[in-house]
């Protein structure tokens, strides 16, 4: 059996994030043969177009990890109605110099959790615009804007019992949209 690397981007530092601990949930609803790996953004410097080419190790290791992954998975946090700054930031560095993206051709799901009552509708389409300008074929449907509440997230750090059939058909869905675009 062949294994799909995803890199996993969470778009906030927030030590207890909620967004961490979907994606770190989200995962364990994956199918066996995914293997994620969490990719640390908050170290990068920021975009700065006169160091194109001249990456440094934090630069350097952001692209490897994009570069070795078969698909994308992207949860973020609503800051202001758009996406955090360093979410932007990733994007922006390893997109760069113009023609060398990393994104390119990666696919992706977007995904989202928040404690305002629209959960993260603005940012999920603000990050989609960017993704689709990067050449990233970003799944569709379902959508996932997600209203943080009490019992979301089990004590073992899975999905809560309430909302795992609805994650874990977005997983499922998720699964497939990465096998039909990576050849193994």
């Amino acid at each position: 059996m062949d294994n799909y690397t995803v890199a996993v981007i969470v778009g906030s530092l927030r030590k207890d994030s909620f967004n961490r601990h979907l994606a770190e949930g989200l995962t364990r609803l994956a199918p066996p043969e995914f293997v994620f790996k969490f990719v640390e953004i908050g170290d990068l410097p920021l975009y700065n177009q006169d160091d194109d080419g001249h990456d440094g190790a934090a630069v350097k290791r952001l692209k490897d990890d994009i570069r070795a992954a078969d698909g994308l998975l992207f949860a973020t946090p609503e800051y202001n109605r758009s996406i955090p700054g360093v979410l932007k930031n990733a994007l922006d560095i390893a997109s760069r110099p113009y023609g060398q993206s990393v994104w390119a051709g990666k696919p992706a799901g977007v995904i989202g959790i928040s404690v305002g009552a629209i959960g993260t509708a603005l940012s999920q389409q603000h990050l989609r615009n960017v993704l689709a300008y990067l050449d990233v074929p970003t799944m569709g449907q379902p959508e996932a804007f997600l209203q943080y509440r009490e019992g979301m997230f089990a004590a073992d750090g899975g999905i809560g019992a309430e909302s795992k059939p609805f994650l874990q058909a977005w997983m499922d869905r998720y699964a497939a949209w990465i096998k039909l675009h990576v050849t193994k």
